[in-house]
């Protein structure tokens, strides 16, 4: 999960976090994060495979906002 200049939280998955990273700072990733840079990595999830990823990513996308500062805040695994 990355957090946005705006306060936004934005959720997404990937093969390469650091390739990722830097090409969303660099505003070539995803549209969502272009008008809300600076970003800031605020969690990570590792798992064996794209689909339990892709599972993981919807269920975080369906949090609250509260429910997902909780889980940075008492898991965070960076």
């Amino acid at each position: 999960m990355l957090e946005c200049k705006d306060n936004s939280i934005y959720t997404g998955i990937a093969k390469n976090l650091e390739d990722r990273l830097s090409k969303h700072k660099s505003g070539n990733g995803a549209k969502y994060l272009r008008g809300r840079l600076p970003i800031k990595l605020m969690y990570k999830e590792f798992f064996k495979n794209r689909s339990d990823a892709t599972k993981r990513e919807i269920f975080i996308k369906k949090m609250k906002k509260k429910e997902k500062i909780f889980l940075i805040h008492t898991q965070n695994l960076i």
